[in-house]
């Protein structure tokens, strides 16, 4: 098991704007209408803890027939399943749970609270596909419900599934495999504490290290009825706003700290997100190919390798964007590496803010203003906002009008220079181009201090 401590909050950025590279504020554009709002400002805060990553290393089992196992987070019924542990089963580390024919496995014990479940799955060997499905009791397994889709496994490679449980209460969990052909192997099985959604407005408490520390600039809210182009998602490790009509964020905001940055591999495991609303178009792993542009992270993979879970959330295709591929893989990923090194090599904490605005890019091909049949929307520019402070506690009281913000706007063109410094600019400029307010939760006059704030890039390359 890795039990990991992740604290984590709501943040914002935003779209909107021209083509053209300057250092003035960028001139909003009036043609994109869902991604603009009218802003009413508020913080709301919430605190996710990582409650238990299951990796079934700890115990054994050989043999099909119903029986308990003690992991490290305690005590699970196998029935029709064993501890996996040939070259057959596909696992993370030595070992993976395999169920057979309609086989289960379920915790014995409760958590209080739940967020978030994400579950890694795979055939076994060359079996054949099958379906299961998560089921949650909160009434100490006397009685289960679905959570979430059925989900069917049909490839060799494990992949994850996530699922929205957002239960305060004591609740267990187990994994029903629902056809009867084909063994699967199921892996990292990973409970998020409750969002308790705590604080807001001018009251409340604040965690550090969470993702949504500086404030709500467009004022995204969980509702799919009246805001479904600024639905306020959050992915556990990293918080969006995210536009049902454009197929991307409007903005992305995260934390990235020491305790973001592990070992763990990139996991690749790009996937439409099934967790999206009903009825909502879930852009796929596929859908960018042969576009020109490639499937371009908001939160990137690299700030979040402290657990396989935290990696694989960062590969959820509504956390993409069609990017230019020299955008992406040399400015951006230029501008990425700087930030992870103020964290590794400056011993410096960094909150990040990223979105895009506009409408049209130019990708290796022709340009575009839609992909994916007009599911997504290409934007016409790129920006990414870093508030960094000294590592320690009580961050949001130690951020001051002389803090450390880098913000860099870069349009979304293959023709772009690797150089992100040529690409420097303010808040104020973003906040101009998108109709959003930045740092709405610090005092006004460090936030009137920070948002004109434009970053020398001396030393950073």
């Amino acid at each position: 098991m890795k039990l990991k401590r992740l604290l984590i909050l709501p943040v914002a950025v935003a779209m909107l704007a021209s083509c053209s590279k300057d250092n003035s504020a960028p001139v909003a554009d009036q043609t994109l209408s869902p991604f603009t709002t009218t802003p009413t400002f508020q913080n709301h805060v919430s605190t996710v803890t990582q409650t238990f990553d299951e990796g079934f290393e700890a115990g054994t089992k050989t043999a099909y027939a119903d029986g308990n196992v003690t992991f490290t987070s305690g005590s699970w019924d196998l029935n029709l399943a064993l501890v996996g542990t040939s070259t057959s089963d596909a696992m993370v580390g030595s070992h993976s749970v395999r169920i057979e024919t309609t086989g289960s496995i379920a915790m014995n014990f409760n958590v209080t609270g739940c967020s978030t479940v994400t579950v890694k799955h795979a055939v076994f060997g060359s079996d054949a596909s099958s379906t299961w499905e998560l089921l949650v009791s909160t009434n100490s397994g006397s009685t289960y419900t679905q959570v979430g889709s059925t989900i069917t496994t049909s490839s060799t490679t494990l992949s994850t599934a996530t699922f929205t449980v957002n239960n305060s209460g004591s609740v267990r969990f187990k994994i029903a495999k629902l056809s009867g052909s084909g063994r699967i192997n199921i892996d990292e099985f990973t409970v998020n504490g409750f969002d308790s959604g705590s604080g807001g407005g001018s009251g409340g408490t604040v965690g550090d290290n969470t993702n949504m520390l500086l404030g709500n600039p467009s004022s995204a809210v969980t509702n799919i009825t009246t805001s479904p182009n600024n639905y306020l998602y959050d992915h556990t490790y990293y918080i969006d706003s995210y536009n049902r009509d454009a197929g991307v964020p409007n903005w992305t905001s995260w934390y990235v700290g020491p305790t973001s940055l592990g070992s763990t591999a990139r996991q690749d495991d790009f996937r439409a997100d099934t967790n999206l609303p009903s009825g909502w178009f879930e852009v796929g792993a596929s859908d960018y190919s042969g576009t020109g542009f490639d499937r371009g992270h908001n939160c990137p993979s690299a700030d979040r390798t402290s657990t396989v879970a935290a990696n694989s959330a960062t590969f959820l295709m509504d956390n993409m964007i069609p990017q230019a591929p020299n955008n992406n893989q040399h400015t951006w990923a230029n501008f990425e590496d700087y930030g992870r090194s103020l964290v590794t090599g400056s011993g410096d904490e960094v909150y990040v803010i990223m979105g895009t605005y506009g409408t049209g890019g130019t990708g290796s091909g022709a340009s575009a203003t839609t992909i994916d049949g007009g599911h997504v929307r290409v934007p016409a520019h790129i920006w990414k906002i870093y508030v960094v402070i000294p590592n320690g506690n009580g961050d949001l009281n130690r951020i001051t009008a002389t803090t450390r913000v880098i913000t860099i706007d870069v349009p979304n063109l293959n023709t772009v220079s690797s150089d992100w410094t040529q690409y420097l600019t303010t808040p104020a400029a973003i906040e101009a181009a998108t109709g959003y307010t930045f740092f709405s939760a610090l005092p006004s006059s460090v936030r009137a201090a920070l948002r004109v704030e434009k970053d020398s890039g001396t030393g950073t390359i």
